[in-house]
């Protein structure tokens, strides 16, 4: 069963997405699950900016371009929305593992849970679910020792 947090606000979301950017090294994925408006992209928003992104940088959904990159953060973000690609086949035109295997991305990927197998091997599964206008309930699943660590940062959350 994944371990979970309520977030009844705004700032409580973002001092989750704080507490995982200050365990993360590189190389990670995350896959982030929810429904349409549940608030995956103002997670990797939150992701980004606990990261060092500028204020001045705009981050929002990669629904149309499918991915986003954002080098100039501690550790380079890429930020994909998997959503209408179907097949595993249909990765491999957004480059998206060879990116992760030569520079130590951190993948902040919607939708990607269905495709999973060929984006290697995913650390941490996010699941948003909106409960309020601004409330959330976030589920983690990890599906690595990396993953339980990371689930582990929010110990100090709960």
């Amino acid at each position: 069963m994944p371990e979970s947090l309520h977030c009844p606000d705004e700032a409580a979301t973002v001092a989750v997405a704080q507490a995982l950017a200050d365990r993360l090294v590189g190389g990670e994925v995350i896959l982030l699950e929810g429904d349409l408006g549940a608030g995956k992209t103002f997670f990797v928003r939150a992701l980004a900016r606990a990261l060092g992104l500028d204020e001045s940088i705009p981050v929002t959904s990669p629904t149309f371009a499918l991915v986003h990159e954002y080098p100039e953060t501690r550790l380079p973000l890429l930020h994909a929305d998997l959503y209408r690609l179907g097949d595993p086949d249909e990765l491999l035109y957004l480059d998206i593992a060879e990116r992760l295997g030569v520079t130590p991305w951190v993948a902040a990927i919607e939708w990607g849970l269905a495709l999973s197998d060929a984006l290697g091997s995913p650390d941490l599964v996010i699941r948003l679910h909106a409960t309020g206008e601004s409330e959330r309930e976030v589920s983690f699943e990890p599906l690595s020792e990396h993953g339980r660590s990371l689930v582990g940062a929010l110990d100090s959350l709960r």
